[in-house]
């Protein structure tokens, strides 16, 4: 892989404190300082689609993914997502020829001491330059088939389904 398209959707990767309150907004994306601070031996162009929490996606969000994702020349995506709906936008990405699709998120906000962020953006990166056409989902340092898995709220992870 010689170019990495990164698509930005927000999600609890990208949140920041946003008061005294301690009440979360989406920030700016932080997979571009993620991947320059790894010292990555590949070019990268991030492209700023939403900055939204999945759970405040609509199906026209959805679809302005899909079409950026088409518009790119590069076989190679990564999108950064929320984690909460992360599995119904990959399955709204399905089908798209000729893409390597790989979405990741985090558990924990990237700014934060212990996130998962940067473990995930790493699989993701590694799972998005091996794997064949198609869309799949890196989290909890496994690659999964987004028509088998599922986000276990209670248990804050993702898991297999039938």
């Amino acid at each position: 892989m010689k170019h990495l398209t990164v698509i930005t959707t927000g999600g609890t990767i990208d949140k920041v404190y946003f008061d005294a309150k301690s009440d979360y907004q989406v920030g700016a994306p932080q997979i571009g300082e993620i991947l320059a601070q790894l010292g990555v031996a590949f070019e990268f162009e991030v492209v700023p689609v939403l900055r939204k929490d999945s759970l405040e996606m609509t199906d026209e969000d959805r679809s302005a993914i899909r079409r950026a994702i088409e518009q790119q020349p590069h076989r190679h995506v990564l999108i950064t997502h929320g984690t909460d709906t992360m599995v119904d936008t990959a399955r709204v990405l399905a089908g798209i020829p000729g893409k390597t699709i790989v979405l990741t998120g985090a558990l924990n906000p990237a700014r934060f001491q212990g996130s998962d962020a940067v473990f995930n953006v790493g699989c993701a990166v590694g799972a998005v330059q091996s794997l064949g056409d198609g869309v799949w989902i890196a989290m909890n340092g496994r690659i999964w088939d987004p028509a088998h898995v599922r986000k276990n709220r209670s248990a804050n992870r993702f898991e297999e389904i039938d």
